[in-house]
């Protein structure tokens, strides 16, 4: 026999209690002689001998009550497959993990994987007795513990359960068994047993599976680890990407947005209408004939500015039985106009070349709404950047410590700002006045010609960014037309972003980095062409294009994922000290204002839902929107095959259990652990009633007399004057 509370039977000293008192109840008798005494001497000894046996009886009974309770409290058990019934019960402590990610809502309102899931869990609960600790962990982007080391009551469980839901997250493998083992140290109980409920995604499991399999041989050594695997339909169609392809975010325009349609389910699926919808409204819809399994299909939707403003823009499928995934959103910030300024420090080659790319899809010609001005830069001080969305810096020679200033307030509002270099580039003046401003440091001019003269192409592999995902539908051979025959050499700082690298280097071309609530692209060559040939090519004209909407836009344009954070950016002390966020349930979240290096940012953290949310400086000012979309890796929802779970897992110690029958057999089966705690608390409460029965005996033996008169008493008062006259009248 084992004791969890080992250190409690220090309380067994406690028998020595009932011993002193019994000790010190004692007293002495004077012995005094006298004739008559003679005829009872013999009476009295036997009568004081009977007296000492009782009270010695009594005595070993309340010592053996004290030991028995302390027997209890330590939580005394048996392990091993020969404990039997008599050495108490089968108790345990009960760690449930219940898979809460997206793809459990896969199936019908009222039989979708997580009902089946809580059905389950239902059946693990009916194993628990009252009392036992259990915990409750809903899995998902992160482990949300719902409760822990509650002492299990039925009705409380059930009342939990009922409130559960499934939350538009993907699921992360990658702590959940440091939480469990986290969660079983945590635990106070004679055997532990972990229940992971999930729907065993294969794609997951399979790239987790090493890891997996060490986190549960770890987990299993102490406590006994169940999966349950829930299962479900493979069938899963999923909208991964809504981009904007082309356009500039203005009124009275008309932009391009390519929706991804991922089929990824085994079986093809034909017939797939997306609609786009703006601010609710249905403004495109596009069909897909067929979708092969594993594949994708794009479509191009066209949405109409007609106002300027903040635009919720949607695109939706409606085709299976997982929903979640069926729904794409994006917020565009329409203006009324946008105004770049080019600053040129050449004689105006490279002002009129930065012209013509960024009017290149209007036929060169300019419009109100889309204002283009080359200015050389030495007017830079009487410029009226009010009215201003990016500015394009060309071969600037030098900036003095208040146009930095002035250019940082710039983008830190919201706008952008874009560098090109040159011959003109003074280095050490840069780097000391801009060092801030630019996202790199400026080293030396490096030659980039081969023997031929030609330069270096751009590297082919390019991120997933806004501003070159043009580039990546481009003709390889026409990427490589464009050469570099000259570039500085830059060292990065920590918060930029390499976008364009040279081929066959790590030397960057264009690199980004945000600066309040704005942004700064950085070119490491020129834009004219003694430095390269990209102003004579497609190139530069998706380029700039691309990076002029990019940095028209606002912050709140870029859509969040699940579990990120949003933030507010300020560039000043704001008035208020809270932001509010309304979230897409409605529900309003006040979020203090801190202030983070030379800027103040409210920043909410974890995202929790899906849909819009609505960012607002304080309680009475206007909102802005911010797209919040579901993280798609969880959309593969094919379960692993049970054959193959069983074969990943089979040295593991894990047992798995795929229905009623076998998880409750299994269950039975390594529950081997009996708790005797209960039986020592009744032995010991039979024990003291016991004691009190045979105190009140031995008390009315030895006092007959007085128990006769608190008879008398009781009779005489039923036989009471009042009595008497109710009797009489009666």
């Amino acid at each position: 026999m084992s004791f969890l509370n080992p250190w409690l039977l220090i309380g067994g000293l406690g028998i020595a209690l009932p011993i002193l008192a019994h000790l010190f109840n004692r007293h002495k008798v004077k012995e005094t002689d006298w004739a008559a005494m003679q005829f009872l001497n013999r009476n009295v000894r036997v009568r004081s001998k009977q007296m000492r046996i009782q009270d010695l009886l009594l005595l070993v009974l309340r010592c053996l009550a004290i030991l028995l309770f302390v027997f209890a409290l330590s939580r005394p058990f048996s392990t091993g497959e020969n404990s039997s019934a008599l050495s108490g019960e089968q108790r345990s402590g009960v760690i449930i993990a219940l898979d809460a990610s997206f793809s459990m809502e896969e199936g019908d309102e009222n039989s979708n994987r997580f009902k089946r899931a809580l059905d389950q869990v239902k059946v693990i609960s009916e194993s628990i007795h009252p009392g036992d600790p259990v915990s409750l962990v809903l899995l998902g982007a992160e482990q949300d513990v719902i409760i822990r080391n509650m002492a299990f009551d039925a009705n409380r469980f059930r009342n939990i359960l009922f409130d559960l839901k499934a939350k538009p997250e993907a699921l992360n493998l990658d702590n959940i068994t440091s939480s469990l083992i986290g969660l079983v140290e945590d635990m106070e109980a004679p055997q532990k047993e972990v229940f992971i409920v999930s729907d065993i995604q294969e794609k997951s499991w399979n790239k987790q599976i090493s890891r997996l399999r060490d986190g549960l041989k770890k987990l299993n050594e102490n406590a006994n680890v169940f999966i349950v695997p829930i299962n479900g339909q493979p069938d899963n169609l999923a909208i991964t990407n809504l981009d904007l392809v082309s356009g500039v975010l203005r009124k009275g325009t008309v932009a391009r947005y390519k929706a991804t349609v991922k089929n990824c389910g085994p079986n093809a699926v034909s017939n797939v209408t997306i609609q786009c919808k703006a601010d609710g409204v249905q403004v495109d819809s596009k069909q897909i004939n067929i979708i092969l399994p594993g594949t994708s299909k794009t479509v191009s939707l066209f949405v109409p500015f007609h106002n300027s403003g903040s635009t919720r823009i949607t695109a939706e499928i409606n085709h299976d039985t997982l929903k979640t995934d069926n729904v794409r959103r994006v917020v565009a910030v329409v203006r009324d106009c946008v105004s770049v300024l080019c600053l040129d420090g050449t004689s105006g080659s490279a002002g009129r070349l930065l012209n013509a790319a960024l009017l290149a899809r209007n036929g060169g010609v300019k419009d109100e709404d889309y204002i283009v001005r080359s200015v050389p830069w030495l007017t830079f001080p009487t410029q009226d950047l009010e009215k201003v969305d990016v500015i394009v810096m060309a071969n600037v020679p030098e900036i003095t410590a208040d146009q930095a200033k002035r250019l940082s307030k710039f983008v830190r509002n919201g706008n952008g700002l874009v560098w090109f270099g040159g011959d003109n580039i003074k280095a050490s003046k840069w780097n000391e006045q801009g060092k801030e401003l630019l996202p790199a440091s400026i080293g030396q001019a490096v030659n980039n010609r081969d023997e031929l003269g030609t330069g270096k192409p751009i590297d082919p592999s390019m991120p997933d960014h806004f501003v070159v995902r043009p580039l990546q539908s481009l003709p390889e051979d026409l990427i490589s037309e464009t050469r570099f025959q000259k570039h500085f050499k830059v060292e990065a700082a920590d918060t930029s972003v390499p976008v364009l690298k040279l081929a066959g280097s790590d030397s960057p071309v264009l690199l980004e980095h945000s600066l309040g609530r704005g942004h700064v692209f950085m070119f490491t060559t020129s834009a004219e062409t003694n430095w390269n040939n990209m102003a004579l090519t497609p190139v530069f004209p998706m380029l700039m294009q691309k990076i002029v909407t990019y940095l028209a836009g606002r912050e709140f344009e870029q859509p969040r994922v699940v579990g990120d954070s949003i933030s507010l950016s300020y560039t000043s002390q704001p008035d208020a000290n809270d932001a509010v966020f309304d979230t897409p349930s409605k529900q309003t979240i006040n979020v203090p204002v801190r202030q983070y290096r030379n800027h103040y940012v409210a920043m909410l953290e974890n995202a929790r839902e899906a849909g819009f949310y609505t960012v607002r400086v304080s309680v009475q000012s206007a909102g802005i929107p911010v797209a919040v979309n579901v993280d798609t890796s969880e959309s593969d929802i094919t379960s692993l095959p049970e054959a193959e779970l069983r074969k990943n897992l089979e040295d593991t110690g894990v047992t798995i259990a795929s229905n009623e029958a076998e998880l409750m057999s299994a269950i039975q089966a390594k529950r081997t652990t009996r708790s005797s705690s209960r039986f020592f608390i009744i032995a010991a409460i039979v024990i003291l009633l016991l004691e009190s029965w045979l105190a009140n005996h031995f008390m009315k033996k030895r006092r007959p007399d007085l128990f006769k008169k608190q008879k008398a008493k009781q009779e005489q008062k039923v036989m009471s004057p009042v009595n008497m006259e109710v009797s009489h009248d009666a």
